[in-house]
């Protein structure tokens, strides 16, 4: 479709250019300008009709919205922001650099510069700043009928009408009615007789993205209405942007997990000395915590120097338990974030982790003294070996118990000290449990193993 295009462009066919894009998805419009050269796209863009034409540059990735509107006229600027939606408004404005911000202002009304002066003044990932003002609203002496023919007239202002709140002259949120109620019930019924007014969902404008996302989930919504103190409504958010809210958490918090400080731009558009920035924090951090490790090692060196075959297994054992509390930190942080679990929760939680511990601990351990006695007699070359795969299998089974446990246990305490429990999974939970693993194994050998 891009080279056909192209050589509608190279070829000046505009009429069949413009009939070829109109068949188009605003989706796949969007990707089409990303993929051509900038002077291309922007004639791609031109040569849209208006409606489609904002609704693609939408989706545009904040890089091409920039190329674009730097070379728009003051008119079409005009005409840009006179058709955006609210909220798309505001993440513009809010991505786009000093002078374009300044040209997008100088073409927006007063009263619309005053509701951007408003939105940007809310904390960033709050509710207030996901918001949009175009909504479907109607009043409660209005029959079916009324309301039908003003849905008519507004409706293709807002950003959604399959929910319509249902408000007073100050604008206080009084219940939702649906279109599909709307629709059904007869003209000359009232609003006030079958709008629902008991139990409704809202979010403050001052509630943390995290909620808004959780309350999606739980009540299945497409659309949530946002108050304020008094209970008036200012706006709603939709599930399209809940959606990126969604993608933009669980990005932060597989990064978190991997030890990075998280990405506030993507991975290319990151300098080489910016992304060595966000990882080195923790990498230092973690690389000071293993000295724990060499410390436990270097204590039993002794040890390890009469019987060397001993050091060969400390890389299994720290495998397995820096496997196993992954596992166990990974499940608990994801449950956690769902709501599916709280800290209410914790004795179940650890009594639940320690059964499955032991089974899994039980069933590894027993494989390992098999493995290493039947398997591994020659290596061993000693007449010890039972007492080496006894050590070493025993050590295996407290080392996997003792690691889910604590990749339980952490995550929670993190959230109990108000810190994200992404931070307590992967490479810290490793740390850990390497050092439990080295001090019950060199525990076991001196206790069993004596030399």
């Amino acid at each position: 479709m891009k080279n056909k295009l192209l050589e509608l462009i190279k070829e000046k066919k505009f009429n069949y250019l413009k009939e070829e894009l109109i068949k188009l998805n605003p989706v796949t419009i969007s990707e089409i300008i990303s993929e051509v050269p900038t002077r291309e796209g922007i004639l791609i863009y031109r040569l849209l009709p208006k409606e489609l034409a904002v609704k693609s540059f939408s989706y545009l990735e904040s890089e091409e919205q920039l190329a674009m509107i730097t070379s728009f006229s003051k008119g079409e600027t005009t005409e840009l922001i006179d058709e955006l939606f609210f909220d798309d408004l505001i993440d513009l404005i809010e991505e786009m650099p000093a002078n374009i911000v300044t040209k997008i202002l100088q073409v927006s009304s007063l009263e619309d510069r005053k509701k951007i002066n408003q939105f940007l003044s809310y904390p960033e990932e709050s509710a207030g700043s996901l918001m949009t003002t175009e909504y479907l609203s109607l009043k409660e002496n209005m029959s079916i009928s009324e309301a039908l023919k003003h849905i008519r007239s507004i409706g293709k202002n807002s950003e959604s009408i399959y929910t319509a709140y249902i408000t007073d002259k100050h604008k206080k949120l009084l219940g939702v009615l649906s279109l599909k109620t709307i629709i059904l019930s007869e003209l000359d019924q009232k609003i006030s007789d079958i709008y629902i007014s008991d139990d409704i969902v809202t979010v403050n404008t001052m509630d943390d993205q995290e909620i808004i996302a959780d309350k999606f989930k739980k009540y299945d919504l497409i659309s949530i209405p946002v108050v304020d103190l008094e209970g008036s409504l200012t706006g709603i958010i939709t599930i399209d942007d809940i959606v990126e809210v969604i993608e933009d958490e669980n990005t932060e918090d597989m990064q978190k997990m991997a030890a990075i400080t998280p990405l506030t731009d993507k991975y290319m558009d990151v300098g080489s000395f910016q992304m060595a920035k966000k990882r080195i924090p923790w990498l230092l951090i973690l690389m000071i915590s293993a000295s724990f490790t060499s410390g436990v090692i270097g204590k039993y060196e002794h040890t390890l120097a009469l019987l060397p075959i001993l050091n060969g297994f400390i890389p299994l054992l720290m495998d397995t338990a820096g496997n196993s509390g992954a596992q166990t930190s990974t499940l608990v942080i994801r449950e956690l974030s769902l709501g599916n679990i709280s800290l209410g929760d914790w004795l179940k939680i650890m009594i639940k982790e320690f059964k499955v511990s032991f089974i899994v601990a039980l069933i590894l351990s027993i494989a390992n003294f098999l493995r290493l006695y039947y398997l591994e007699i020659t290596l061993f070359g000693r007449a010890n070996k039972l007492e080496i795969a006894f050590v070493v299998s025993a050590t295996l089974f407290f080392t996997v118990v003792l690691a889910k446990l604590v990749g339980a246990i952490l995550p929670l305490g993190a959230q109990k000290l108000k810190f994200d429990p992404a931070l307590m999974a992967g490479p810290l939970i490793t740390t850990i449990v390497d050092v439990l693993a080295l001090i019950v194994y060199f525990h076991l050998i001196t206790t069993f193993m004596p030399v």
